[in-house]
């Protein structure tokens, strides 16, 4: 007998078929981590030390500052946390000479936000700053709320339409059912995401940052919803022959009570899963269009907007602190993947009888 968290399988799945310590403590994190990343965007304006369009003329290209910790002793007069001052030394290679000899003082809480200089003439950055100067941390804080907030209302609207069409077409049946499905079947035969691109190329110019947000949104969640679609629509068709749909049908509940009141919730589980997974394509379909020039543009910013640099492998070579957008990215879809995994093993119902 293969004792519990023998192998691959017992490192995944206990005895009673349910996810083992560790995969339980990674989707914690991941969860943990997706809450960070939610509650940093919400609070952008208090978190981010300056303002997204804000430039530093004097240090473009200037690299990422180290925090230190003063000495306990001057922790009243001189605050905990401190920088070393730099300066460019070679304007053509953009090259920067920090002065270990003088500090630049951090506050916390200081002029509305969580860490500031005490001196206002003075500046930071803790993840380096662009080529315009401006500081790629606030720009990464305040990007989060258009790249994170994408993957919500995606997810959203496309699960709402999938979630209709799935359940009219599997509970109604007939010839509903088939015109449904083949519309669903010409949608996912489209190459998504060079229909996307095509959809994306057309719009007009000149739309608000609010307008083009909207639209991408829009654009996305309506080449997605016919997966959802057809899955729900499975799940309805089985559904409906239960004993406790037909007992609503024999008392007399119509098909939209019965739709509303006893289809759509045993589907939740499956749209649970569905939408945490889901979310990363939004996010990703997102910083694509944004990086080939479709999406968010300047002034406002997103995480993929914030990658053109990266295309220049001069500049990455130069500068790699403009890859953290890429690396918030990554992490973003890894905690999303997990967590979605988790969430699929808990709201199986055949995971008791997995062994």
């Amino acid at each position: 007998m293969i004792e519990p968290g023998g192998g691959i399988e017992g490192e995944l799945l206990s005895t009673t078929g349910r996810p083992s310590r560790r995969w339980r403590w990674r989707a914690g994190l991941s969860g943990f981590v997706l809450l960070f990343l939610y509650a940093t965007a919400a609070l952008a304006p208090w978190i981010a030390p300056y303002q997204p369009g804000e430039q530093f003329r004097r240090s473009p290209n200037a690299p990422p500052m180290r925090l230190h910790v003063a000495a306990p002793s001057a922790w009243l007069a001189q605050g905990v946390l401190f920088v070393h001052p730099q300066r460019m030394v070679d304007s053509l290679r953009r090259r920067y000479e920090i002065d270990t000899t003088a500090r630049v003082p951090l506050r916390f809480f200081a002029r509305g936000h969580l860490l500031a200089t005490a001196d206002p003439k003075e500046h930071f950055f803790v993840l380096g700053s662009d080529a315009l100067g401006r500081d790629l941390f606030s720009r990464l804080v305040y990007g989060a709320r258009i790249s994170l907030s994408v993957g919500v209302v995606g997810v959203l609207i496309s699960l709402g339409v999938g979630t209709l069409v799935g359940v009219v077409a599997g509970y109604v049946g007939g010839r509903t059912d088939d015109v449904l499905m083949r519309l669903c079947e010409v949608m996912m035969a489209l190459p998504a995401f060079y229909f996307l691109l095509a959809l994306a190329a057309v719009i007009p110019p000149g739309l608000s940052s609010a307008q083009t947000f909207a639209l991408i949104v829009v654009l996305m969640s309506f080449i997605r919803w016919a997966g959802f679609a057809r899955v729900i629509r499975g799940m309805a068709a089985s559904i409906r022959e239960l004993e406790y749909v037909q007992a609503a049908q024999a008392l007399g509940a119509g098909r939209a009570r019965t739709i509303v009141r006893h289809v759509v919730p045993a589907t939740l589980g499956y749209t649970i899963v569905a939408a945490t997974l889901a979310i990363p394509g939004f996010i990703l379909g997102e910083s694509a269009l944004s990086l080939l020039g479709l999406g968010i543009q300047e002034p406002s910013t997103s995480w993929g907007s914030l990658l053109k640099d990266a295309n220049n492998l001069a500049n990455l070579d130069k500068y790699p602190w403009i890859l953290a957008p890429g690396v918030c990215i990554a992490v973003t879809t890894m905690a999303f993947n997990f967590l979605g995994d988790q969430l699929r093993d808990r709201l199986d119902p055949r995971a008791e009888t997995r062994s």
